[in-house]
């Protein structure tokens, strides 16, 4: 299928976006022992930043999901990079603990937005048809975001220390130049404007409010398996295996890699085989990789269970995009996901304190603590994706027709609740 000069603008626009906003989020896991040491404290106690980070991000999607359906995608979106990108560059001035944490949850509120207003620019914006693999594409932004933050992590940091890793992350700004430029708004927003006024986003939880707390715990589930896989991984091959900072970048490099052909391949292969049957078969690969993930000693078995898990975990993320536009309602698109979603962070934003306690308990175990909480996740992502409905190829605007090819008739949770 041929897409416009405009479609493929605005698919490159919500895929950078998400990937600086990633690679900014992401900086922070490799300098957690750095922060520590210049602090004068403990791993697990900076570990709380990344928890109020994550918990924070429900707000922010809130926040500017509302305004993007209200004001437009696009003028929304460009908003949320300046401010996140700001932030970064702040945290690296921090002069304690206590300022770092504030900063980092205000980067969490900023973060929060932009999934959800660039996902239903994307979606809203490109054929029905295509919504699998650009869904795939647009997920693979956040392992490439981490794959970003490895490679400077490996080239610059001995250089520049965790103050000026923190200093690079205002470098995403510039992505909104190109979106001023070359981006439209969403063309399904523009008709919903005209069709008058929208409802308001509590009218739309109490109406839909099944859906809304199927869709919480599945990104909840979603949110540990992603976080629980990769927040700590990095230091857990610092502390436990005393790894270089070159090797934990080759490894990170190497895991993203994979991350990024699971989300593209699984994300294009469930308009196919349908988004459910996709995501369950995805992360139940997580299970037998999980030993060599987890337990392997050794650079190379560590990095080859490490790009094989994350095959898993963003092969099933990879789906995530489109399915949950697809299963929200059209009036709010740019607020429903990308709340659901953050909500799922919110319960989930204790993960990587959770996984640092339990390691800390069991002698810097940090192998041990991530195979609980993946191996966990993984079952339960697959029990609860088969209580929810087959949404593929469901209409973008309010008031349109089944598209062919959607399978919208199955009777189920999600689809009851609709």
């Amino acid at each position: 299928m041929v897409w416009t000069k405009q479609q493929r603008s605005v698919a490159l626009a919500s895929y950078l976006g998400w990937t600086l906003d990633a690679f900014d989020f992401f900086l922070m896991v490799f300098v957690l022992k750095d922060i520590a040491k210049a602090f004068g404290t403990e791993i697990t106690s900076v570990t709380i930043a990344l928890t109020l980070t994550l918990a924070l991000r429900p707000l922010g999607a809130l926040i500017f999901g509302r305004m993007a359906d209200r004001f437009g995608r696009r003028p929304v979106l460009m908003l949320n990079i300046v401010l996140f990108s700001l932030l970064d560059l702040a945290s690296g001035f921090a002069t304690s603990l206590t300022m770092l944490l504030v900063l980092r949850s205000l980067f969490g509120v900023a973060m929060g937005g932009e999934w959800g207003v660039g996902s239903a620019l994307t979606m809203e914006s490109i054929p029905a048809k295509s919504r699998g693999v650009m869904s795939g594409i647009l997920q693979a932004g956040y392992p490439s975001g981490y794959l970003l933050a490895s490679v400077v992590f490996g080239l610059l940091h001995d250089s520049i220390g965790w103050r000026g890793m923190f200093m690079i992350g205002i470098v995403p700004a510039l992505l909104v130049l190109f979106i001023r430029r070359n981006v439209p708004e969403s063309p399904s927003w523009e008709r919903g404007q005209r069709a008058g006024a929208r409802p308001s986003i509590l009218a739309v939880l109490a109406r839909e409010w099944k859906l809304a707390v199927y869709m919480i715990v599945l990104m909840t589930a979603f949110n540990f398996f992603s976080h629980g896989t990769q927040d700590m991984y990095p230091t857990f091959l610092l502390v436990q295996h005393k790894l270089s900072t070159h090797t934990v970048s080759a490894i990170a490099i190497t895991y993203n890699i994979g991350a990024i052909i699971g989300g593209i391949v699984f994300g294009a292969l469930s308009e196919k085989i349908g988004r459910r049957k996709a995501i369950a078969f995805a992360a139940l690969i997580a299970l037998p990789v999980l030993p060599l993930w987890a337990f392997a000693s050794g650079s190379i078995p560590l990095a080859i269970g490490a790009f094989l898990m994350q095959i898993s975990v963003q092969g099933a993320w990879g789906v995530i995009p489109a399915h949950l536009n697809e299963m929200s309602p059209p009036e709010v698109r740019a607020t429903f996901p990308g709340l659901v979603y953050q909500l799922g962070n919110l319960l989930a934003s204790g993960n990587a304190t959770i996984q640092a306690t339990i390691a800390h308990r069991n002698g810097d175990n940090y192998g041990m603590a991530m195979a609980i909480v993946a191996g966990i996740v993984a079952v339960v992502i697959s029990v609860l994706i088969g209580l929810g409905g087959e949404h593929r190829g469901q209409p973008m605007d309010a008031g349109e027709g089944a598209a062919p090819d959607a399978d919208v008739g199955e009777a189920s949770l999600a689809g009851a609740a609709r």
